[in-house]
């Protein structure tokens, strides 16, 4: 087998990997798992698509793993190499279904603070934008061209790109979401996004993006009085 065949198609998937896990995240929120899983599984098949653009380039990427599983001309080294893949394989399968299944008595590794203190600074906060119906609509209007892909038109969490996301993007029409916050702890959340979270507020990473310098303190404002009037929602008070 010539290991050019897939050196080259390993090389990129790994890159796009550590692109995705390492890279990225340096100037934006961390992605989640399974969009992680999601861009490599598309970048495996483009691989596969451009690999089989014609006959002689499928048989030359596909014909050493054809021969490797079925054991076709192959000597003692290379024979036990594929009888260890062959029993290993399913062992390993087998192993990642149980441990993921099985119950656990063990604690979480740390302690999650589902709605962490925002820093000193963002306590207290209040909105500085007149609430009038043409600020609402506004609110709105910016909502949707920014939030509502992945927190949804109706405000319930479920925008087109919502299923790429795990955690799922928040729900504001549900009351136990953002009836229970102050307006000062959504404008810290939209300004710092995933990426400022504190330690409480892991493990769950959140893919939100930090709208610091796309988006005007104004704008965020009025999001903030557009997502609670179009969610139903009165935001908490100190009273």
């Amino acid at each position: 087998m010539k290991g050019g065949v897939f050196l080259k198609p390993a090389i990129l998937i790994v890159g796009v990997y550590v692109f995705l896990k390492i890279v990225l995240p340096l100037f934006t929120a961390p992605l989640p798992a399974s969009l992680i899983f999601l861009y490599l599984a598309l970048t495996t098949t483009g691989i596969v698509i451009f690999a089989t653009l014609s006959g002689p380039s499928t048989d030359a990427f596909f014909g050493p793993i054809v021969r490797f599983l079925t054991g076709e001309g192959q000597g003692g080294a290379a024979q036990g190499a594929r009888i260890a893949v062959l029993l290993l394989f399913p062992v390993l399968v087998g192993w990642q279904t149980y441990t993921s299944t099985a119950p656990s008595d063990q604690p979480p590794a740390e302690n999650r603070t589902i709605h962490p203190a925002p820093p000193g600074e963002y306590t207290g906060l209040s909105n500085p934008v007149p609430n009038t119906p043409e600020n609402v609509m506004t609110g709105k209007g910016l909502y949707a061209a920014f939030c509502s892909p992945c927190h949804g038109g109706n405000f319930d969490g479920k925008g087109p790109a919502s299923r790429g996301f795990n955690p799922p993007p928040a729900n504001f029409s549900d009351p136990t979401t953002i009836a229970m916050l102050q307006e000062s702890y959504l404008f810290w959340r939209i300004k710092k996004g995933g990426v400022g979270l504190p330690i409480e507020g892991m493990p769950w990473k959140s893919a939100m993006p930090r709208w610091e310098v796309e988006l005007p303190d104004e704008w965020i404002w009025k999001i903030i009085m557009g997502e609670y009037d179009g969610a139903h929602q009165k935001p908490r008070t100190w009273e």
